[in-house]
C-alpha cells in the first residue's frame, strides 16, 4: 500500500539545531529535511507537523511546508484544512480566559514549582503567549509529579515529558540535561490529535508513518503502520527504542526524517 501521510514532530526531529529547518543536529547546513518533504510531495503523501509549539508557530511552519493540517501544543488542538478541533475536554476557553490561564489559576503549576524547587522552572521565553499548556523545564519523574497532581485535586491534568533540551544555567547541578514538560489536560495528546486527523482523512494505520524523538511522540506508534525514532531521541532515552512498532534511524533530526521517509516509500512500493 502507498504511504498517504507522514506525521512528524518538529523540534529535535524535522528541525535541526536552534529549531532551524536548514540546520542539522550539529548546526551545519542541510537540505535533507526539505528533501523529505519533497519526497512525500512527489509520492502524494501529506506531511502533518505534530508539535509542542504554539498554534501560530506550528501553523506557520505547516504553511511554509505547503501543508494544510497540523497539531499544536502537544495535541491540545488540531487543524485540518482550516477547521480547528480542541482536544482539551471539559477544560475549554471561557470568560475571555485561555486554557493556559485556567490551568495557572488552578494552582497546579505553582504546586509543581514549589515541590520541585531547584529542579523545575518555567521554560522561558517559550512559555510566553501560550494558549493551552504551561511549559516547564527541569529534571523530575513525571509519574511522581502526576501522582502529586492527583493527590491535590488536579485529576484532569497531567505533566508530559516532551524530551531533553539544552542545559540551562538557571538549573545548575542537574545530573543530566533538562527536559521540557507540558502541563496539560489529560484528554489531549499527540496521539489523540493524530487520531482526529486520520478520521478526517479516512486513513488507516497502514497508510501512515510517524517520526519523533520523545516519549510523547512514541505514543503515536500504536496508531500508525511504522514509527521511526530519530537517532538523537534514542540516544537521549534508550528505553524508547524498545517500545513496540518503534524503528530507530541511523540519522539524527532531519537526516533521520529523510531516512524514515525514503525507506518507507521505497519499501511500500516494493511490497
Amino acid at each position: 500500500m502507498a504511504i498517504r501521510c507522514v506525521y512528524t514532530d518538529l523540534d529535535g526531529t524535522l528541525l535541526g539545531r536552534g529549531g532551524a529547518l536548514l540546520k542539522d543536529a550539529d548546526g551545519g547546513f542541510t537540505l535533507l529535511g526539505v528533501r523529505a518533504v519533497e519526497a512525500c510531495s512527489r509520492a502524494g503523501a501529506e506531511v502533518v507537523p505534530v508539535s509542542g509549539r504554539r498554534r501560530d508557530t506550528t501553523g506557520e511552519i505547516a504553511r511554509l511546508l505547503g501543508q494544510t493540517a497540523f497539531a499544536f501544543e502537544l495535541g491540545c488542538g488540531v487543524v485540518v484544512d482550516g477547521e480547528e478541533t480542541l482536544l482539551t475536554g471539559d477544560l475549554q476557553p471561557r470568560d475571555g480566559r485561555t486554557v493556559y490561564e485556567l490551568i495557572a489559576e488552578s494552582g497546579a503549576p505553582q504546586l509543581l514549582l514549589e515541590r520541585y524547587a531547584g529542579r523545575l522552572e518555567y521554560h522561558t521565553p517559550w512559555v510566553e503567549h501560550r494558549e493551552f499548556t504551561p511549559l516547564l523545564r527541569g529534571l523530575i519523574a513525571t509519574d511522581e509529579a502526576n501522582a502529586l497532581l492527583s493527590d491535590n485535586g488536579h485529576d484532569g491534568l497531567r505533566l508530559v515529558d516532551n524530551g531533553a533540551i539544552a542545559p540551562k544555567p538557571s538549573l545548575p547541578g542537574l545530573e543530566a540535561p533538562p527536559h521540557a514538560y507540558h502541563l496539560m489536560p489529560k484528554t489531549a495528546s499527540k496521539a489523540a490529535a493524530v487520531e482526529v486527523h486520520m478520521r478526517a482523512r479516512g486513513l488507516f494505520p497502514r497508510d501512515c508513518v510517524a517520526v519523533g524523538d520523545s516519549r510523547e511522540d512514541v505514543g503515536i506508534a500504536p496508531l500508525v503502520g511504522r514509527f521511526f525514532l530519530v537517532a538523537n531521541g534514542a540516544a537521549k532515552d534508550p528505553a524508547l527504542a524498545t517500545q513496540p512498532n518503534v524503528e530507530v534511524t541511523e540519522g539524527r533530526n532531519g537526516e533521520g526524517v529523510y531516512e524514515a521517509v525514503v525507506r518507507s516509500l521505497a519499501e511500500a512500493r516494493a511490497a
